[in-house]
Formats: structure tokens, C-alpha cells, sequence
């Protein structure tokens, strides 16, 4: 039997969290575990829940969706980030991806992709909503993900884990490529997002697309 995966919603539209809820649910991979209707419930709530997946709105009252995520990760909750929203600007995008997302995903996709999606998520993919591929060609060129070549000194296994990265590779499957353990790989890549100056695999994987 497959790995059932408890999600937790944060929206601040209850008709939304249900609809959602719902799709998720009929999805026998996933259980919802609980919902709130805020960033600073979401907060509140999720600790004690200890979801593995956490969906999160961009545009909420109070604490809005970015803030909201930013705080989760300074804490320690052992979950992934799913945005799932409405905007399809390229500032939500990649205020999200540098605030540590692993998925940026719009609202009006079909159900069935959603659960498809939030499956990459829970095994280690960072996952776009693929009508946002044209953002992501603009992020290539944007100077906040730029750096010097001289400025960076990366050993080989970071080089080879960076390329890993760039094919969308969770961590798993690049320790099994490489034959190292999965700590290493996490090692690996803390260390390589930090020469980088870079919050995400995401950011890093645009990075080695942008030097091919």
C-alpha cells in the first residue's frame, strides 16, 4: 500500500478549504488532518498536528501567505510548503521559491494534477504549475538570482549534486545515483545553497540552467 500523507490547509476562504479538502481527500494517498483560516492559526495549529504537507494561500488577511511561510520555516516543523494561489505574478513566484515554497501552484488547475502535484512534493520535488514556465525563463535573466563566476568555488560533488537538482531530482533518488546517504546529500546541498547565496533547490536548479 502506498504512503498515506496528512495535509493541512491554510485559507482564509472556508468554501475553498473545503472544495480542496475535499479533492484531497478522495485521493486515498492523502488525509487532511486539519485546516485554518488564517496565518496565524495555520501557525498555531500545525505544530501539534504535525502534517506533511502544508498548503498555504498567498493573499490572506492579517499574516499574509509569504510571511506565513517564512515563519514556518524559521521554526521547526518537519513538513513541506505547498503555495497554492490565484496570482501568477512573477514577484509572488519568486518571493515564495526565495522564502523556502516547494511548490507554487494556481488555483484553477485540475483536480486530478493537484494531487499529482502535492505527490512530487511529499516525496521531495519542488514542483511549478507548468503555465508558469515562462516566469520561470524570466527568472533565468533576473539579477537576484545572478553570480559571479569567480565568486564560487564548488567541489566536485556539488557540482554533481547541483546537476541533480537541475533534472528535478529529490534527494533519495540523487543519493542512490551517487551512492552516498540521504544526510550527506542535505549536507551537500546546505552547503552549496549557502556559496550560492540561494534559499532553494529551485533557485539553484534556475542557477544551473542559467550557466548552461
Amino acid at each position: 500500500m502506498d504512503e498515506t500523507y496528512k495535509v493541512f490547509l491554510i485559507d482564509d476562504h472556508a468554501l475553498f478549504r473545503k472544495g480542496v479538502g475535499q479533492i484531497i481527500s478522495d485521493d486515498p494517498n492523502f488525509e487532511v488532518i486539519g485546516e485554518a483560516s488564517s496565518g496565524l492559526e495555520g501557525l498555531s495549529l500545525a505544530q501539534s498536528l504535525a502534517p506533511d504537507l502544508v498548503l498555504i494561500d498567498l493573499n490572506m488577511k492579517g499574516l499574509n501567505g509569504i510571511e506565513t511561510l517564512r515563519r514556518f520555516k524559521e521554526g521547526d516543523l518537519n513538513a513541506k510548503f505547498v503555495v497554492l494561489t490565484v496570482s501568477d505574478a512573477e514577484d509572488d513566484l519568486l518571493e515564495a521559491l526565495r522564502s523556502g515554497a516547494d511548490g507554487y501552484l494556481l488555483k484553477d488547475m485540475d483536480p486530478e494534477d493537484l494531487c499529482a502535484n502535492l505527490k512530487k512534493v511529499a516525496t521531495g520535488m519542488t514542483v511549478i504549475q507548468d503555465s508558469l514556465t515562462e516566469i520561470l525563463k524570466q527568472a533565468l535573466i533576473d539579477p537576484k538570482l545572478s553570480r559571479k563566476d569567480e565568486e564560487i568555488s564548488l567541489t566536485e560533488r556539488e557540482h554533481e549534486i547541483l546537476q541533480c537538482l537541475a533534472n528535478g531530482l529529490n534527494n533519495k533518488t540523487i543519493a542512490r545515483n551517487l551512492g552516498i546517504s540521504d544526510t550527506t546529500v542535505k549536507v551537500h546541498i546546505k552547503h552549496l545553497l549557502s556559496k550560492l547565496k540561494l534559499t532553494s533547490r529551485l533557485e539553484a536548479a534556475v542557477w544551473a540552467h542559467r550557466k548552461k
